[in-house]
């Protein structure tokens, strides 16, 4: 089974009248909202500056496929001299009651314009203190909103002596507690059980103060031999909790995507997983941009048995792909994907 690439992909692109998107948009969350009857997106954009400050902005769809930007100016954006100052970045979207909570990669000091040999570095480094600032690592922050437009910064949610981008957030719904799935980048070779970056999952009853983690998955394939991370939002199936994940590959260095499913009763349980990869890179907007050969999803739709895959591609372009939700769950399990 193959997910069906629209076929006027890209779905949004860098606005040349916007400073602040000119240059890129890119891995997008996406939300069906039932009360206006739109899918609303929350997207990662920067201009051409050579610090690279990069910002979220909003953009609504009728169809899931024709969006249409709602601002001239981001709905977040990088607060000034504060720790996520540098970027706010890689959007990751759930609802929960009547209010959305999103989880974004931050950096103290922006990025540069990271795809260039001559990047420069934009900050200072202090002989002691804390390691993200030294390092500017990514670290994961948390924000609230009841309307996608006005956003409550909450703060870090991630060990800040690592580098860990690929937060997201779910509710066990049979556990009662909120689950958080991680990819700290340091955790692997001597002393643990994993040889490379891997997805980690941990237990928190606030959203804020998270447990010990444990190791869920690690790469064992060749096409997800030097990291993989979690990628979208997590679907709660009748057989458990979908989570989807991207893949980096040793051979290429190109991403690719995979999917497993996690027991309702204990969400540290692999039940189904899929065998080769369902997204993978083969168009110029795909291989071609800022990282080329990357495919990276931050978001899942599912409406009327459709499951909408919006991703990111060679840190350019926003994209979605389609397929039909009953249909890859069942393949899935029979593992047959």
């Amino acid at each position: 089974m193959k997910l069906i690439k629209y076929e006027n992909n890209p779905i949004l692109k860098p606005n040349k009248n916007n400073s602040w998107e000119n240059l890129v948009v890119l891995n997008p969350a996406v939300i069906y909202d039932e009360d206006t009857k739109e899918f609303k997106m929350i997207y990662r954009a920067a201009g051409n500056d050579a610090e690279h400050f990069i910002y979220l902005g909003l953009a609504t769809s009728k169809d899931g496929f024709n969006f249409t930007r709602c601002f001239d100016s981001p709905v977040l954006a990088p607060t000034p001299n504060n720790a996520d100052s540098g970027c706010c970045e890689d959007p990751r979207l759930f609802k929960l009651g009547s209010y959305y909570y999103l989880t974004y990669a931050s950096r103290t000091f922006p990025p540069g314009q990271y795809w260039r040999e001559d990047k420069k570095y934009f900050g200072f480094k202090p002989e002691y203190g804390p390691t993200f600032l030294i390092n500017n690592n990514s670290v994961t922050h948390l924000a609230v909103s009841r309307d996608l437009i006005n956003w409550k910064k909450l703060g870090r949610i991630s060990d800040s002596r690592l580098d860990d981008r690929d937060d997201i957030i779910f509710f066990d719904h049979v556990g009662n507690r909120f689950c958080k799935l991680s990819r700290p980048m340091e955790w692997c070779g001597e002393g643990y059980p994993c040889k490379t970056p891997s997805i980690w999952i941990s237990y928190s009853n606030d959203l804020m103060e998270w447990g010990k983690p444990i190791l869920l998955y690690t790469g064992s394939k060749d096409w997800e031999s030097i990291k993989v991370g979690a990628s979208t939002n997590v679907i709660d199936t009748k057989y458990g909790y979908l989570i989807t994940y991207h893949g980096v590959s040793s051979i290429d260095n190109q991403y690719r995507v995979g999917a497993f499913i996690v027991d309702h009763n204990n969400p540290n349980k692999i039940i189904a997983i899929t065998k080769n990869p369902i997204l993978w890179c083969e168009h110029d907007y795909e291989l071609q941009g800022f990282y080329d050969g990357c495919v990276f999803p931050c978001s899942l739709v599912v409406k009327d048995n459709t499951m909408y895959w919006y991703y990111g591609t060679a840190d350019k372009f926003v994209c979605v792909a389609t397929c039909c939700y009953d249909e890859f769950i069942e393949h899935l399990m029979k593992g047959n994907l």
